[in-house]
């Protein structure tokens, strides 16, 4: 019986990712974004997007302009939200691509600094999304723990604990004697208290 009840929490929790996982694999097909949630990490948009605040990102078939708002990766850990300042058509040998230059609205100077070291312009391929609504504080969560690793750890722990209140409690009882060990049942111990 006990096995029984396992394989149906592992299915669950199978179900449950599963679907988390079509649910981001269809906003993907849908916005054309390869990542199209972010959460603002730093000050450098304010006052137009606070720390914490989700941005829901698109790639679209119509070109990013000056004031748009991107996200963009031009091969860091983590991407970056910012607006198009300048963007400069350059001719490269087969055609005309448009580079494109990003500010902080909350910082002093150009992203030029943030570039990849001698790069001046980003071009296309380096642009993420371009911001189409956002949600705000809503990503605080995310900073949390991203920032506090204890807290994750502890949100992990909380979890396995709702998990043993959810189930049913072992009729055997919470300690027993198994060939010759003791065995502990965490979730029974818990609800046994």
């Amino acid at each position: 019986m006990q096995i029984r009840h396992a394989l149906v929490h592992l299915i669950t929790l199978g179900m449950v990712i599963s679907s988390a996982l079509m649910i981001w694999k269809g906003l993907i097909i849908m916005t054309g974004s390869e990542s199209p949630l972010v959460v603002v990490l730093s000050e450098s948009m304010e006052l137009g997007f606070e720390r914490g605040d989700i941005l829901f990102l698109q790639m679209s078939k119509h070109p990013i302009r000056t004031g748009d708002i991107v996200v963009f990766n031009d091969g860091r850990e983590i991407p970056i939200v910012h607006r198009v300042i300048v963007e400069v058509v350059h001719e490269r040998r087969d055609n005309a691509q448009v580079d494109f230059l990003t500010k902080g609205d909350n910082n002093p100077m150009d992203d030029r600094i943030l570039y990849t070291h001698g790069q001046l312009w980003l071009q296309q391929h380096h642009i993420m999304g371009r911001a189409i609504g956002y949600l705000p504080k809503a990503g605080w969560v995310t900073l949390v723990m991203t920032e506090k690793p204890v807290i994750k750890t502890n949100q992990a722990a909380n979890l396995q604990v709702m998990g043993c209140f959810n189930s049913k409690p072992n009729n055997a009882g919470a300690i027993r004697r198994r060939h010759g060990r003791v065995e502990v049942d965490v979730c029974a111990w818990i609800m046994s208290s």
